[in-house]
This record gives C-alpha cells, sequence and structure tokens, in this order.
C-alpha cells in the first residue's frame, strides 16, 4: 500500500474480516472505503502543497505530528491498552516511529517541489521496495518477481525525470528532489516492514501513537529554528491536513478489513488520479507524456506484484 509514507505502517497487521455473507455488489463497500481514503489522502496532498507555498515542510510535518498525537492518545486510551506497548518491542516502536518521520518529511518535501502527481506516483513505489527489504528482515525469498518490479519501477521514474544525458534537452524534473521522494519512498516501506514484525504483538493505535510522538520530538530541530506563525487561513489548512489524514487512515483500515488485498491495493491508486485532478484545477499541472508512461510502469510493476504474492508465489 502507497497511500502517504506512514499509511502502510499504520493500517498493516489487520487482518480481513470474512464476516457475515454480503449480497453481490457492483462496488462492494470495503471498496467504497478504499476509494474514499485515496480520496481524502489526495486532499491531504493538496493543502500540504497548499501550505507549502509559504510555511516549511518540517513545520508542517511537527504539527501534523501534532495532531496526529492527539488523536492517537484518544485512541489508545479508548482501546484501553498501554501506550508504551510491549517492554520488548519498544526499540522497534521507536525505529518505525523514526523511518516513518523520515518518509513524511521526505514526502511533504516532493509534494512542495513537484508536480503533485508526480509526488504521488514517486511515493507509489514503496511496495517495490518493501517487497526487497522483505528479504533480509522478514526471511522472505527473494523472487523474479521482486526484481523486475524494481527494474520496471526505475524505468517509470526515469520517463518520468527524462535526465538529459538519456533523452537529451534539460532535465524535466529536478533529480535531488526525485531522489528525496525516493528516499521516503523507501523509508515508507521500512515501515511497513517493521510493522508486519509489530503487528503480532502490538496494537495499531500504539504503533501510531509512536510515530507521532516520535516524530514530534524529531521535527524540534529542523521545524523551530525557520519557523513562521500562520495566518488564519493557514491555521486552516494544517488542521484541515490533520482531520484529512486521520478519516484517510479510517477509511483504508475499515476497506482492508472488508475487501481482499489485491482489489483494495488496486483501488487505492485512484489517489494518483485525484492527485493529477487536483494538480490541473489548482496549480495548472497538466501531466504530461512522461508523467502518464511513468506512472503506467509503475502502477503496473506494484500491481503485478502484489497479484503474484495473493497467488502464494512463496515465502522463505
Amino acid at each position: 500500500m502507497g497511500a502517504t509514507p506512514e499509511l502502510a505502517g499504520e493500517v498493516a497487521g489487520i487482518q480481513t474480516e470474512d464476516g457475515e455473507p454480503r449480497a453481490p455488489s457492483r462496488f462492494p463497500l470495503g471498496l467504497r472505503y478504499m476509494a474514499a481514503g485515496a480520496l481524502f489522502f489526495s486532499v491531504m496532498s493538496l493543502l500540504v502543497k497548499v501550505g507549502g507555498q509559504r510555511l516549511p515542510g518540517q513545520q508542517m510535518v511537527m504539527i501534523r505530528a501534532v495532531i496526529t498525537f492527539v488523536l492517537s492518545a484518544w485512541a489508545v486510551r479508548h482501546a484501553r491498552v498501554s501506550p508504551w506497548g510491549t517492554p520488548g518491542k519498544r526499540g522497534l516502536l521507536v525505529l518505525r516511529g523514526l523511518v516513518g518521520f523520515l518518509a513524511l518529511s521526505a514526502f511533504y518535501h516532493s509534494i512542495v517541489n513537484l508536480p503533485l502527481a508526480d509526488a504521488t506516483v514517486i511515493q507509489y513505489t514503496n511496495p517495490v521496495w518493501a517487497g526487497l527489504l522483505a528479504v533480509p528482515l522478514l526471511g522472505e525469498r527473494l523472487r523474479r518477481r521482486e526484481v523486475l518490479s524494481v527494474l520496471v519501477s526505475m524505468a517509470g521514474v526515469l520517463v518520468m525525470v527524462r535526465p538529459s544525458f538519456l533523452f537529451g534537452g534539460g532535465t524535466v524534473l529536478d533529480p535531488g528532489t526525485v531522489g528525496i521522494g525516493l528516499a521516503g519512498a523507501v523509508c515508507s516501506a521500512m515501515a511497513y516492514v517493521t510493522v508486519r514484525k509489530l503487528g503480532a504483538t502490538e496494537h495499531p493505535a500504539v504503533i501510531v501513537f509512536y510515530f507521532s510522538l516520535v516524530s514530534i520530538f524529531a521535527a524540534i530541530p529542523t521545524a523551530l529554528p525557520g519557523a513562521l506563525w500562520p495566518t488564519r487561513v493557514e491555521w486552516l489548512v494544517l488542521l484541515g491536513i490533520g482531520v484529512a489524514t486521520q478519516l484517510g487512515q479510517m477509511a483504508i483500515t475499515n476497506g482492508l478489513r472488508l475487501e481482499r488485498a489485491g482489489p483494495a491495493t488496486a483501488t487505492a491508486y485512484l489517489q494518483i488520479v485525484f492527485a493529477g485532478t487536483w494538480g490541473i484545477l489548482f496549480f495548472a499541472e497538466v501531466p504530461d507524456w512522461g508523467t502518464l508512461a511513468g506512472a503506467t510502469l509503475i502502477v503496473g510493476s506494484t500491481l503485478a506484484l502484489a497479484r503474484g504474492k495473493k497467488a502464494g508465489a512463496g515465502v522463505g
């Protein structure tokens, strides 16, 4: 899953519930939840780009973490579990929080400095990296499918960036910013893998609690020195970022509980469509052939990877 850098970690490990048999539907409830989640996360990206016109990215990360902390603290109390988790797992919980913070920081940076559609597509390479990281960290077997998915995804990124040494002319996207976006996708994949290790023992609310708490402390050194006092409109934007993220998390969580992984993953890619739409409407960012071709390669490779996993290609 690749909706936001920290999302996969927050909802990973939730088991799909069969429940009572449901009447057939052209658009099942689980897929509707996934579509709603994609919409909310695209709105979050839109608001980050709006706020980033003046506010520093790390300041937005810190404020977003504070909002998430308040909501997750309430969720932990409501679930009646200890916010500190299992004693032997606290180091891994802190690690998950740290890589989640790095992923969020990189994603916000790419949203502000790249077209919305391009930043979102680059973030959606994270399932491919998660497949590779699962080999050494979870003991899963490396298959040709994972290697091929990485190669195809990187080809997609190259088509989007179109570096001058390969395509001639000027580079379309800044390679440095694209590199930061890719690093964020790798950190997001690491967050997903760590939560898969935590899923058997830790409550999801505890994992989110650690993510927000670690993010607050990690953001302080980079956010405070250049912080600006938000205007009234910017306060509303910042609040909207937190609310949209929370609604997206709730929708995705419910979607994963009700729907099989393959269709749910495919529906989550609506976020790219929504992001492209916001880019056109609000920032005149019309995707060119490179963005469309690159998105096709990246989405296709990750969907093929998801289908392969569902087919039971094997875990070592």
